[in-house]
């Protein structure tokens, strides 16, 4: 496989994670439990969905140059959780490194090693802030992260470069339609672009979606208060879901209901996608892989336009989606599993040309700047580089908080006649329950 030329920064960091390599491959060499380098051995890696494309060229070349096999097993995400639960739990894995999600970090660090050694400084900082954050767990690093992701604004081009569309929009507003970079810009674009377009007297084109069924979305609205503490500290334990912050965002993100199709409540991320795609929506919060992945038969296709996702009073902020490699504690090849972490890392820039397209380290994300097809790189990199985004809280508990609180809740703040601020307190009071 051939690769794009990468940056000097790349190139730099890579001679620190050289650094690390070479500690694995010193413990390896010594016996300690792994595969040796050239053994011509097998690592089985566990992923999910979208992770076996993202891996398997690094996995390929890892066994071209190593002589070990990488057994990639693809599971469906829920899949994935049980069987690592399972077998984490009992205290002997089929697996000898697993890609964890993010959230799951907290609630599977007691099971996995610590990967300490390879977070060198030449690594973080080639790593976005909050993904080092969120490797450490108990004071260790319990994952190296492989790719992350963050909902970046997706908008139509054909509407915003229309010179009619400019000229109605600035006699009404008193400023140039361009992509919103703030709250007021994004609910002006979004009452404005709402309208009849077949002239029966029905909405068929509206501004944005409101999703509520899916808690992310406004999570990232919610950091873009400036709140650090997002629903709750792990470490003190308090729950801070009813505070200002969070209820500004909350009534900032209701307020788009006006010019969003009906429905709230059950719209997810496939539901809003399919709505942008079919021509519906004039701008949309989405997970940045997903702008080279628009159908071919999409009202849409070659019409997308993405920018870095809005910012509100804290400034631009979205909601890491990362994914971490990690080693189970219970497998007999720690260091040949560590060496496969540190090779994956070092040759991150592999998976930019795979289906997703997503890769964790800022010099891969610079190396596209300016590449045709890749302009959703420069939105993913200054959001995920801004100080107001941050990551969900470190805590075992966070899933049940997601599913028994967070979506409940927002599918009641998304119906008519909502009490907002009451809704919050009674999701306080269901946090205090679960982390007690």
């Amino acid at each position: 496989m051939k690769l794009r030329s990468t940056s000097g920064r790349l190139r730099t960091a890579m001679a620190g994670i050289a650094v690390a390599t070479s500690v694995i491959l010193a413990i390896a060499g010594c016996g300690a439990g792994g595969s040796s380098a050239g053994a011509a051995g097998k690592l089985t890696v566990l992923v999910e969905g979208g992770g076996k494309a993202e891996l398997q060229p690094i996995a390929d070349l890892y066994k071209k140059q190593t002589g070990t096999t990488i057994d990639l097993v693809e599971l469906p995400y829920d899949g994935l959780y049980d069987r690592i639960q399972t077998e984490l739990g009992s205290g002997k894995t089929s697996f000898d490194v697993a890609a964890l999600d993010a959230i799951w970090l907290s609630a599977f660090s007691a099971g996995v090693s610590p990967l300490d050694d390879l977070f060198t400084d030449d690594v973080k900082r080639d790593l976005f802030p909050g993904l080092v954050t969120e490797a450490q767990v108990g004071g260790s690093y319990v994952g190296m992260p492989v790719w992350t992701n963050s909902e970046i604004l997706y908008y139509r081009k054909d509407l915003f470069d229309s010179p009619k569309e400019k000229a109605a929009f600035q006699a009404k507003y008193g400023y140039a339609l361009v992509p919103p970079t703030s709250w007021k810009q994004y609910k002006d674009v979004a009452a404005f672009f709402t309208r009849d377009t077949n002239g029966d007297g029905q909405t068929d084109l509206y501004g944005t979606d409101v999703k509520g069924a899916v808690e992310t979305e406004w999570l990232a609205t919610v950091s873009q208060t400036g709140e650090k503490t997002m629903v709750l500290d792990p470490k003190s334990g308090n729950v801070t879901i009813d505070d200002a912050d969070h209820l500004a965002a909350l009534n900032f993100y209701t307020s788009l209901l006006p010019y969003a199709p009906p429905g709230a409540a059950q719209l997810d991320w496939a539901g809003a996608q399919n709505l942008f795609y079919q021509g519906k929506l004039a701008m949309m919060r989405f997970w940045g892989h997903a702008y080279t992945q628009t159908p071919a038969n999409a009202k849409v296709k070659g019409k997308i336009g993405v920018a870095a996702m809005i910012a509100g009073p804290g400034g631009i902020a979205g909601v890491p989606g990362a994914w971490y490699l990690s080693v189970p504690k219970a497998t007999t090849k720690q260091a040949e599993a560590k060496k496969f972490i540190a090779f994956a890392y070092a040759h991150n820039d592999l998976s930019i040309k795979t289906s997703l397209g997503l890769v964790a380290r800022i010099s891969a994300f610079e190396s596209q700047a300016g590449v045709a097809g890749h302009e959703n790189y420069p939105a993913i990199l200054t959001t995920l580089k801004s100080p107001a985004t941050i990551a969900r809280p470190a805590t075992p508990k966070w899933q049940e908080i997601v599913t028994s609180v967070l979506t409940p809740m927002l599918q009641k703040a998304v119906a008519k006649g909502a009490d907002n601020a009451a809704l919050l307190k009674q999701a306080k009071v269901q946090i205090q329950a679960i982390v007690k």
